[in-house]
């Protein structure tokens, strides 16, 4: 914990630092503090994506970021010093009960993040990914190795930029870092609603009431938690913004939406936003569109070149330039496959079940699946239909039918990829809220409810639960409790302690867990790494398996046809 607490001033030093600089180069006029914060990790994800286009995040890169620290911190002392002597204030006005529940919300957070990490995908691709950037940056084919490694959130890249691997390596908990801004953000809001009384305070001020559910997710970088933080930043201007929107107040909001796209792709709907504000405020907006054009050209200019070095195609996993001669371009038949598995895994049928059911049949398999994966799809579809009534009833806003009409549209494309309630959580949350605000709104009541939620939280740290009884997901293990071990250094980024052998298939040397039980694993295991069981998959049924471009890791990799004499 106490590395943990020190890893993370550090990272807000560095975060209001950048975040300074870039709310006055783009002139956003932003007075909060957890906004700078988050405006200084866009900074460094875009700073990171451009160094990995060119080597590894690793010693030289925090030289350089430590160079830009220091360089702001003398130029804008004053202004530095102004930001945080603002949010000691805010912080000071609060109420004693918001204080204690901020302390309190805060030291489990960190316990968490210490602990065990066991969300399923830290041990399939995020180690993997966050290594293969800190040791060489973007990799040419890297799809190739392992299909999720094509995916490199931006997230990911903002974790590879402050995981200080150098120096020590079981920094893995910059999700944890975000949750607290998160939880910093909505206090200061819920303060606020109580001498405006205005709805979107509330809405947001609630937000601390969801921490039983971040916390399956924050003891590994996973990109869900930015995704579900952000987004009630973002629909806070949003709603601040509709009726009088300033070029400040659209600039912060698109790059809002910007830095979540390049989080995680299946935010797409949230682009809708900014649209609606431009077609609303035309005339205004209009006359200043240089720089959130460029601002937009260079985070897609970024997201393309990272998917044509990783998998040879400019949108991970689709290959919609068939003229992509890059000899390293991801296979067909592996997008084929990804796409197929990521419907399946949304219906959790099979291939012939799929192909058999009808649209009507799907939904209804998709509605009654057992455990919290039914749960909260009937939640989704719930909302869907009560929504309406409680707009109308309790806040008949357009802006907050924009907003509905905006859920709607994520849920179908959901729907038409992969409808996992988790791609959707942010929509869950923001609309729950929504109705609890129309029925909660005594400051005694909110703040009972506050402390209230803290109890399953403690109980989610210090009692054992196997989350596999409630889903049927896997990227939920059972929970590993805190230890007293991790007060001072936190768990290693692994939940497994894997041993790994050395395998070699054709000019490949990689290693692959000896314990086989999950075919996407790769755990912690030295690069490169790859499941044998999942290389001896492709090679079978695709006839395909990776191999060195060159010679050199940092050439990366090509998907080699294999002929049955070869097999």
């Amino acid at each position: 914990m106490l590395l943990i607490a020190l890893s993370w001033l550090y990272i807000l030093f560095t975060t209001i630092n950048l975040g300074l600089a870039t709310n006055k180069l783009l002139a956003l006029r932003n007075t909060d503090f957890v906004v700078t914060a988050i405006l200084g990790l866009f900074t460094t994800t875009l700073l990171a994506s451009c160094w990995a286009i060119f080597g590894r995040i690793h010693l030289e890169f925090h030289l350089f970021l430590l160079l830009i620290n220091s360089l702001i911190a003398i130029k804008s002392k004053a202004a530095v010093v102004q930001e945080y002597t603002h949010f000691i204030n805010q912080i000071k006005s609060w109420s004693l009960g918001f204080k204690i529940f901020s302390v309190s919300s805060t030291f489990l957070i960190l316990a968490q993040c210490a602990s065990v990490p066991y969300v399923i995908d830290n041990e399939s691709y995020y180690i993997q990914t966050i290594k293969w950037l800190n040791e060489y940056g973007f990799v040419k084919g890297l799809v190739n190795l392992h299909f999720f490694l094509g995916q490199v959130s931006g997230w990911h890249l903002t974790q590879s930029a402050f995981n200080f691997s150098f120096l020590y390596t079981n920094f893995n908990d910059l999700s944890g870092f975000c949750l607290l801004l998160g939880n910093l953000f909505a206090l200061e809001k819920l303060h606020m609603y109580f001498k405006n009384n205005a709805k979107i305070f509330l809405i947001v001020g609630l937000l601390p009431l969801a921490n039983i559910f971040f916390f399956q997710f924050i003891s590994a970088p996973s990109p869900d938690i930015p995704v579900y933080v952000f987004t009630f930043v973002l629909l806070f201007y949003f709603f601040e913004n509709f009726k009088n929107c300033t070029i400040e107040g659209f600039n912060l909001i698109l790059l809002l939406v910007l830095f979540l796209l390049y989080i995680k792709n299946t935010s797409l709907a949230l682009i809708v936003i900014p649209l609606v504000l431009f077609v609303l405020h035309f005339k205004l907006l209009s006359k200043n569109i240089f720089h959130p054009f460029l601002l937009s050209l260079l985070v897609l200019s970024l997201f393309i070149t990272k998917n044509m070095i990783v998998c040879g195609s400019p949108v991970f996993p689709s290959r919609l330039w068939d003229f992509t001669t890059l000899d390293y371009a991801i296979p067909k038949q592996m997008e084929r496959f990804y796409y197929n598995e990521l419907k399946l895994y949304g219906y959790f049928v099979t291939s012939e079940q799929y192909k058999s059911m009808s649209a009507w049949q799907l939904f209804k398999q998709w509605l009654s699946l057992p455990k919290l994966n039914g749960l909260f799809n009937k939640v989704s579809i719930a909302l869907l239909l009560v929504c309406p009534f409680f707009i109308y009833k309790f806040y008949n806003k357009k802006v907050l039918w924009t907003l509905y009409s905006i859920m709607v549209i994520q849920l179908i494309i959901l729907f038409a990829t992969s409808p996992q309630y988790r791609f959707f959580m942010n929509f869950i949350l923001f609309f729950s809220l929504f109705c609890l605000s129309c029925i909660v709104f005594r400051k005694s009541i909110i703040a009972f409810l506050l402390y209230l939620s803290l109890i399953p939280t403690v109980i989610i740290l210090f009692v054992p639960i196997d989350l596999n009884r409630f889903s049927n997901y896997k990227f939920m293990l059972q929970i590993s409790n805190f230890s007293i071990e991790n007060s001072i250094y936190p768990h290693k980024n692994t939940k497994y302690n894997t041993n790994f052998e050395k395998i070699t298939n054709g000019n490949l040397i990689y290693t692959s867990p000896i314990d086989n039980a999950f075919f996407w694993g790769s755990g912690d295991g030295d690069l490169p790494c790859v499941n044998k069981v999942q290389l001896a998959y492709f090679e079978t049924y695709f006839f395909i398996k990776p191999q060195l471009r060159t010679g050199q890791l940092k050439d990366g990799f090509y998907a080699k046809k294999v002929t049955p004499n070869e097999r």
